[in-house]
């Protein structure tokens, strides 16, 4: 592998070459593959081992199986619950869509959770209202809570009936292009060999979900690097929004692992050290289902002025022992194992400990709702990049706006990830031919594969100490002490000089002989490297809104600022800001304009 020589890279040629092989990119492949095309999938895990297998709670659809219910309620409560950034024709899209998606997923073999009468069981989650702001809505459909791993495992089998083509355990490095600027493919690692392969095709998508590693504490599974939107930073495209990181309310306290915001649909509710439902202060008439950064900001505000629960007063509890065994067992068994397992209580008989922590990633590449990235032109105009789509976590549509609501994300991967791929069937039918992908663009992508092989000993005289891990786990650190739930300018102008040194100290970092390390090691100083690059978007991002909005939350700015901070930030590679207008048009409804946001 040493002293790469690109012209012996092998050369495979598809249709469509999907990156991540979680909810987003498999549902795409499958519209695909039915039409005919030959799609690659490349996943760095088993596809199963995606994390869309962790979504535990449920999908949105306003199917009105056990509530009053329509889309148009469920359109209003995801612009409300994104703090008004959300693009409304790309909700409307997602809203409309939903109902039909649910069912096709049920067709091709989810097993959800059934009501008596036989239909499709869904519960209340948090932000979801009647009539526009009225009583609280029902709309998540569940398969227990395992929705997630349900629905995964089905896209997954499909595909496999469908002929897909996966590329197990294997890392994208760089995207490749054309010398007109089409985005031709990828060049990968096989995890396993180290072998280099340049996977070229018509069209590519990006869906390589999150980027919950930028944080120490976090829910994300150690996969969720944001591997796909540097690799689109590095291919001079922005991403958008990227102040936006959600905290989920309910984690584990001191572990992070996630505590489905289900516990809370099914009449969960949290108390501090008092014994106080806290919640009906923050949130009078959605209380503990109220929008999950209202929530979160409420349970650090209890710990921070001193009414946390347990010794050292560093966390909040999560009564679910009266909903009584037989619910608990029914609708969250995989909560209660976890819980169990964790933390060696069992949620029947006592309440669980919970703290925030980083759970989603409302930022991303910037993308229309047809799936297609698009980039900034004069005079506010957007253009497509050509051959080149992003679904899923990694992207923002922008459907969730400063906040997601809980149940939107398992829907967004849905409904986008088949968006995108009837966008690249009438794409593909349009341009049959293959392109030629430029000889300086893989020059560059094997260039940087070949960065981390000459770095087997300390670079220079001065023997480096920097190592990937140590480096690493200082970054997350800065992230969790800098960008957390409050912020402030201080604070932020502060962590963006931690995060330029740590970048510079990535040029330091050395991999132990070579002779003696697995793979892993190369892969892990990729990832690093993208998580350098999606650190700095974040804390620049942040550090330029001063407003609060949704999941961002400026102490010293702590009212939303309709007339200067309504738009999307876009930040590029190498630190330049630039903004973009929300879309307030919705395609056949009048727009939601901006109002106070209040549960």
């Amino acid at each position: 592998m040493h002293g790469v020589n690109h012209m012996t890279i092998p050369i495979r040629k598809f249709d469509t070459l999907v990156i991540g092989a979680g909810g987003g990119g498999l549902r795409a492949a499958l519209q695909l593959a039915q039409a005919d095309a030959n799609v690659a999938v490349v996943s760095k895990v088993f596809p199963t081992r995606s994390h869309t297998v962790a979504a535990q709670g449920g999908m949105n659809a306003a199917l009105a199986n056990v509530l009053p219910d329509n889309w148009h309620w469920h359109m209003y409560d995801t612009v409300k619950g994104g703090d008004f950034l959300g693009d409304q024709d790309a909700i409307e899209y997602m809203c409309h869509a939903a109902p039909r998606l649910v069912v096709e997923l049920e067709h091709i073999g989810v097993p959800f959770s059934r009501l008596d009468n036989g239909k499709i069981y869904q519960r209340p989650f948090g932000g979801q209202s009647q009539n526009f702001g009225g009583a609280q809505a029902a709309r998540t459909c569940a398969a227990a809570d395992r929705t997630g791993h349900a629905i995964l495992h089905a896209l997954y089998q499909q595909n496999i009936r469908a002929k897909t083509h996966f590329f197990d355990e294997y890392f994208a490095i760089d995207l490749i292009k054309d010398d007109e600027g089409y985005i031709l493919g990828a060049l990968v690692l096989e995890i396993e060999t180290g072998e280099p392969l340049i996977i070229q095709a018509k069209t590519t998508l990006i869906a390589t979900g999150g980027a919950g590693q930028l944080f120490r504490t976090n829910t994300n599974a150690r996969i969720n690097t944001g591997d796909g939107m540097a690799m689109a930073l590095r291919a001079g495209i922005p991403v958008q929004d990227m102040e936006f990181f959600q905290f989920h309310p309910t984690g584990i306290a001191g572990k992070g692992m996630l505590i489905s915001e289900a516990v809370r649909g099914e009449g969960g509710y949290l108390v501090n050290g008092n014994g106080e439902r806290f919640m009906e202060r923050y949130a009078p008439n959605a209380k503990d289902l109220a929008s999950r950064d209202v929530v979160s900001r409420a349970v650090a505000t209890e710990i921070h002025e001193g009414r946390g629960c347990g010794v050292n007063k560093d966390h909040i509890l999560l009564k679910v022992d009266h909903l009584g065994s037989e619910v608990i067992r029914k609708r969250l068994p995989g909560i209660r194992d976890m819980v169990m397992t964790f933390l060696n209580i069992d949620p029947i008989d006592a309440p669980i400990p919970i703290f925030p922590t980083a759970h989603y990633t409302m930022g991303g590449i910037p993308t229309n709702r047809f799936g297609q990235v698009v980039v900034p032109q004069q005079q506010g105009a957007e253009e497509p990049v050509p051959g080149l789509y992003a679904v899923g976590e990694c992207a923002c549509v922008s459907v969730h706006g400063a906040n997601r609501l809980g149940g939107n994300s398992l829907l967004d991967i849905v409904v986008f990830g088949r968006a995108a791929g009837n966008h690249i069937i009438e794409y593909l039918k349009e341009n049959r031919y293959s392109r030629v992908a430029s000889q300086c663009s893989i020059d560059a992508a094997v260039a940087h594969l070949a960065r981390w092989d000459q770095r087997g000993s300390p670079m220079g005289s001065g023997a480096s100490s920097e190592t990937v891990d140590g480096l690493r786990n200082e970054l997350k650190a800065i992230m969790d002490h800098y960008c957390g739930v409050f912020r402030t300018e201080d604070v932020l102008r502060a962590g963006l000089d931690k995060m330029l040194k740590i970048e510079q100290r990535l040029q330091n970092v050395y991999l132990r002989d070579h002779s003696k390390v697995f793979n892993t090691a190369r892969i892990e100083a990729f990832e690093l490297e993208n998580l350098v690059e999606l650190a700095l978007a974040t804390v620049a991002s942040a550090l330029a809104r001063r407003e609060s909005r949704g999941a961002h939350m400026r102490m010293d700015h702590p009212q939303r600022d309709d007339v200067k901070w309504l738009k999307h930030s876009l930040f590029f590679k190498g630190g330049m800001l630039d903004y973009k207008p929300v879309r307030m048009k919705p395609l056949t409804v009048e727009g939601f304009s901006p109002k106070p946001r209040v549960y």
